[in-house]
């Protein structure tokens, strides 16, 4: 084969065949380019330029803040009770014949509930009349006595002893007359009694005696109980500590009342729901319970339907006092540990700082902060996920943060946001 001609030439490859010389050179330029694709698989790839260029910045939510008036509300455990509860007793000693009105439902003073067996009563009545009677009789005789004795003793045509005996005799017998009146009276007000009467305007409970027992015999026997459900009273406890530093803060002025008697009260239901009807407070009590280190406060709510029952135990709403130029924050929004509570605030040009801040209690369910901010500053709420995926310092998009659910941005730090659990 001329084509091979100069392969039999090479000296060192005089002695081989050149089937085993192309097969080695194969290898060689196989190892070459095997090589070449490792050392590409393992070689870095050139940075495309500075950190985070080519890729947009992560977007944050925030809100601006914007200081205001803002009113500190106490959730506090309460206890609901009738604002007047009156026990209905007989009276009047008998047998009781019928009850006269329906259980469970409402009452006006006044109202016929129970009858009793006035027999007795209306006899006694009748004697006490008669002998009233009989005194106004004898009444009638000695004034005509003493009337008729009057010239005559003028004339010594009688002694003055008669005259003076006649004279008593007419006062003697006045003064039967007002006493037969006061016994009538006396027996009219316990025949009175035999008909049961609702003291109070209420809602009346069951009846506690049935027809034919007998009552009243020694003791005023309890018959029911009337309660006024319109208004309520709501009773509930504060931590003594709590007023004394709420008071403290009113002092130094960081803090103003919410009014005279604290007027807001809201009632919180078992079900979380909040009773449409506002109340008022009525008063705070002076002394404070040893065994508890508790104040007692009592507030007044109305019941116009009657959906309020005593002996409820709800959650009492109260603002007590109102902090000037203060702030509020979703919860989500602070960090609160050991050191302190901080917010990370994001600047015009997209980087985060911490700030301390001083809280103040909550909100509807956000966070009152009365130091560490400024008006107009923005106040990272949402986005704290990405960061974790960005290295340190890296800029930030801030947008209008949205409460979940809402699909217009959160109104600015001052506003109330929706209640969040406490």
């Amino acid at each position: 084969m001329p084509a091979l001609s100069p392969v039999k030439s090479v000296p060192v490859l005089r002695n081989r065949p050149v089937s085993q010389t192309r097969s080695r050179v194969a290898r060689a330029l196989s190892l070459v380019a095997l090589s070449a694709v490792l050392a590409a698989c393992g070689k870095p790839a050139a940075p495309a330029g500075p950190a985070g260029a080519g890729m947009p910045a992560p977007e944050v939510g925030v809100i601006t803040v914007a200081p205001g008036d803002v009113g500190l509300v106490t959730e506090l455990p309460g206890r609901l009770e009738a604002s007047r509860v009156a026990q209905v007793r007989a009276r009047a000693a008998g047998i009781l014949q019928e009850r006269l009105f329906r259980e469970g439902s409402d009452v006006k003073a006044g109202q016929p509930l129970f009858r009793i067996d006035a027999a007795p009563y209306a006899a006694a009545l009748m004697s006490a009349q008669a002998g009233l009677a009989r005194s106004q009789a004898n009444l009638v005789q000695a004034s005509a006595l003493a009337e008729r004795y009057a010239p005559l003793v003028k004339e010594n045509a009688i002694s003055l002893q008669e005259y003076a005996g006649a004279v008593a005799a007419q006062k003697q017998a006045e003064a039967d007359v007002a006493a037969g009146r006061a016994a009538v009276q006396t027996a009219s007000i316990n025949l009175g009694y035999a008909r049961v009467t609702a003291p109070i305007s209420g809602r009346i409970g069951r009846a506690l005696v049935t027809e034919g027992a007998l009552v009243g015999q020694g003791e005023a026997t309890q018959l029911a109980v009337i309660q006024q459900i319109h208004p309520m009273y709501v009773n509930f406890t504060q931590s003594a500590a709590e007023v004394y530093q709420l008071r403290k803060a009113m002092d130094s002025g960081q803090l103003k009342s919410a009014g005279a008697q604290a007027a807001a009260v809201q009632l919180v239901m078992e079900d979380g729901s909040v009773f449409e009807q506002p109340g008022r407070l009525l008063f705070s009590d002076l002394t404070v319970d040893s065994a508890t280190g508790q104040v007692t406060l009592r507030a007044e709510v109305p019941n116009p339907d009657g959906r309020l029952l005593p002996g409820l135990y709800v959650r009492v709403r109260l603002e007590q006092a109102t902090a000037g130029n203060a702030i509020t924050l979703p919860q989500q929004a602070v960090t609160r540990s050991a050191q302190g509570d901080t917010v990370s605030v994001v600047d015009a040009e997209g980087k985060i700082s911490k700030r301390s801040i001083t809280l103040s209690g909550q909100q509807n369910g956000r966070w009152v902060v009365l130091g560490g901010l400024k008006a107009g500053e923005q106040v990272m709420v949402d986005g704290f996920q990405k960061l974790q995926m960005m290295p340190p310092g890296t800029p930030v998009k801030a947008v209008p943060w949205q409460a979940p659910g809402s699909a217009a941005p959160a109104p600015a730090a001052s506003a109330p946001a929706p209640a969040a659990a406490k």
